[in-house]
C-alpha cells in the first residue's frame, strides 16, 4: 500500500493492468478494474493498495528506471497510470466546479467507452515506455486525447454535479447556451434566450438555474470573465477592444467588473499571469492547456 500527497488541482489515476484500491481524503475506496480511471478533483493525498505487490507500480515519464512491469505486462502485475492536468485559471474554474472530488470512469460500462479509453490508455503507455524519438510531445497529446476520453465517457456514465458540464448536456437549453457562447458581447435579455429554448422566461431560469448552479445572466457574466482571463493570458488585445467585444459599455465598466470579480485590474491581471510562465501560449489554447503523466 503507497500513499502520497497530491500536488496537482485536477488528476487521473488511470489502472493498465491488474486491479487496485484507491482511497483519498474525503471519498473512496473505489475498486479499480483494468481500463478504469479516477478522477480526484482538488484532493490533499492519494492512498492506493494493488492486488499482487504491496504497491502498484507507476509510470514514470521523466525517466530513469521503470518498474519491471512497465516493461512486461504479463497479467502479474497492477500497472497504473497517474496524468496531471495543467490548468490555467479559465480551465480550472470550468473543470474544478464541474467534477465530483473522486470520480468513478469504468471501462465495463459501455462496450464503446472501453474500446475508446482502453485504446487511448494503450497508446499512453506505450509511449510513456517506448523511450522513442518524440515521445515527450506524444505523451502530451495522447494525454490530452485520453482527458478528452475520459470526460465523455464520465458524462455517458454518471449526471455530473451543477455546472458547466452538466449544461453541455441539456439538450433543451443548447440553443440558449449556444448564443451565449457563440456572442457573448450581445446584451442579451432573458426572455430572448428563453425564446431562444423555447421555453417561458419562469421554466428557462428555473431549469437553468438547476442545472447550471446558477442563473442564466450570471452564468453570462462569469462566461464573459473566463472569457477575459483567457484573452488576457494568452493574446495581446486592448483592453478597450476586449471590453467592447464583451459587450461592456466602455473600458472603465469592464475594469470595474473584472476587478470584483478577479480581485485585480485587467492589466495587473495580465501582467500577474504573465509571469508565472516562461512562454504565452498560442490564442487558439483551450482553456485546458495540456495533460502530463507523473509518477505520483
Amino acid at each position: 500500500m503507497a500513499r502520497a500527497p497530491i500536488e496537482d488541482p485536477l488528476k487521473f489515476i488511470a489502472m493498465v493492468d491488474g486491479c487496485a484500491r484507491l482511497t483519498t481524503d474525503g471519498a473512496g475506496p473505489i475498486e479499480l478494474e483494468p481500463g478504469d480511471v479516477a478522477i480526484l478533483n482538488n484532493r490533499a493525498w492519494l492512498e492506493q493498495k494493488g492486488r499482487h505487490r504491496r504497491r502498484a507500480a507507476t509510470a514514470d515519464p521523466a525517466g530513469g528506471e521503470l518498474h519491471p512491469a512497465l516493461r512486461r505486462r504479463t497479467g502479474t502485475d497492477d500497472v497504473v497510470i497517474g496524468i496531471a492536468v495543467d490548468l490555467n485559471p479559465a480551465g480550472q474554474a470550468l473543470l474544478q466546479q464541474a467534477l465530483p472530488a473522486l470520480g468513478h470512469v469504468r471501462a465495463c460500462a459501455s462496450p464503446t467507452a472501453a474500446a475508446d479509453l482502453r485504446g487511448s490508455l494503450d497508446r499512453l503507455f506505450d509511449e510513456v515506455t517506448g523511450n522513442r524519438i518524440g515521445a515527450a510531445f506524444a505523451i502530451r497529446q495522447h494525454g490530452q486525447l485520453l482527458l478528452l476520453e475520459v470526460l465523455r465517457a464520465y458524462l455517458d456514465q454518471a449526471e455530473p454535479p451543477p455546472g458547466w458540464l452538466r449544461l453541455l448536456t441539456d439538450e433543451r437549453l443548447s440553443p440558449a447556451l449556444r448564443l451565449m457562447h457563440t456572442e457573448p458581447g450581445k446584451p442579451w435579455r432573458l426572455h430572448e434566450l428563453a425564446h431562444a429554448a423555447a421555453m417561458s422566461r419562469t421554466s428557462f431560469a428555473e431549469r437553468f438555474r438547476t442545472v447550471a448552479g446558477q442563473p442564466p445572466l450570471t452564468y453570462l457574466h462569469r462566461w464573459r470573465m473566463l472569457l477575459a482571463q483567457r484573452a488576457l493570458r494568452d493574446e495581446d488585445v486592448r483592453i478597450g477592444s476586449l471590453a467592447s467585444d464583451l459587450g461592456y459599455a466602455s473600458e472603465s465598466a469592464f475594469s470595474t467588473a473584472f476587478k470584483r470579480e478577479l480581485g485585480a485590474s485587467p492589466l495587473h491581471y495580465r501582467h500577474r499571469v504573465r509571469a508565472q510562465i516562461p512562454t504565452v501560449p498560442s490564442r487558439r489554447q483551450t482553456p485546458v492547456q495540456q495533460a502530463r503523466t507523473d509518477p505520483r
